[in-house]
């Protein structure tokens, strides 16, 4: 049977986010989240393991990561923060890639001044790294780096991404006929994948219940659409997810996403959205990248 993973998630410890999101006025999400407070989300969603991502840009919160998921059994996959356009980058990939849980990579675009920084040569040396170590890349960005990311897929045809959030578009302010048309060419190209997690948090602070699931139905299938049954993976976004409005159930956005694609791509499907794809994407219980 294809194991049910959740493909994003976090665990911060708030101490060390001084400086950093979230502010103290977001109070669901300004404290600490570790697997003990995920745990009896999981099994309700019946989910067998995660996917940890990255939330802070800096070594030590990856090392956090890393340490966490050695005594974590429910953590399958770590993506984590190396500056890619470091001097050593190579070297500080070749030591992420030597943890037996590190899977994938990710700078956080979307806080960075530059929009068209992933659209760099400079990235060669640190891409190389990634490749050789069989690393991932995950797209952090907002509709206005799309461009960008559509010229860094180009120039990287083996390096697996995958899009975070469906790249967050403004569902609240009705951004789908500006946004599809960067989603269908980046879905054109076979090393892009997409993740459907952070879709609630962006349906805005009015939209509960009904209106929420409404709101953000038409950008699942689409995504779904896109991406099909071999290239879409479902993630939590949890913690984040509680800021959504209404939404405080991790089963909320499970069980919506689960009738929309199969009300789209049909109940076949679900094993690979909801697990097998993202065991393949992050080589997850494959030989030589053990569980």
């Amino acid at each position: 049977m294809t194991p049910r993973v959740d493909a994003h998630q976090h665990y911060w410890r708030i101490a060390a986010r001084a400086g950093y999101w979230p502010p103290r006025d977001l109070a669901a999400i300004h404290r600490d989240f570790g697997p003990e407070d995920l745990a009896p989300e999981l099994d309700a969603g019946r989910i067998d393991g995660t996917v940890l991502v990255q939330s802070l840009p800096n070594d030590e919160d990856t090392r956090y990561l890393l340490d966490l998921s050695e005594r974590t059994g429910s953590v399958w996959a770590v993506v984590g923060w190396v500056d890619l356009k470091a001097a050593d980058a190579a070297d500080s990939v070749a030591r992420f890639a030597a943890h037996p849980k590190a899977r994938g990579l990710r700078p956080m675009l979307q806080d960075l001044s530059d929009d068209t920084w992933i659209d760099d040569p400079a990235l060669d040396v640190a891409v190389g790294a990634m490749l050789a170590h069989q690393l991932s890349f995950d797209a952090l960005v907002m509709p206005r780096h799309l461009d960008s990311l559509h010229a860094f897929a180009l120039r990287y045809p083996d390096l697996p991404i995958v899009i975070d959030h469906g790249a967050k578009p403004n569902i609240a302010l009705d951004e789908l006929p500006s946004w599809l048309p960067k989603m269908v060419r980046l879905a054109s190209l076979p090393n892009v994948h997409c993740k459907l997690s952070g879709l609630w948090t962006e349906a805005g602070a009015l939209a509960e219940g009904s209106a929420l699931r409404a709101r953000s139905r038409p950008y699942v299938r689409v995504l779904a659409d896109l991406f099909g049954r071999q290239r879409l993976m479902w993630g939590s976004d949890w913690p984040v997810l509680r800021l959504a409005a209404g939404c405080t159930r991790y089963g909320e956005w499970l069980a919506a996403c689960e009738a929309d694609c199969e009300s789209g791509l049909g109940s076949a499907a679900l094993a690979d959205i909801f697990g097998g794809n993202a065991c393949r994407f992050y080589r997850i219980g494959t030989p030589g990248h053990p569980t």
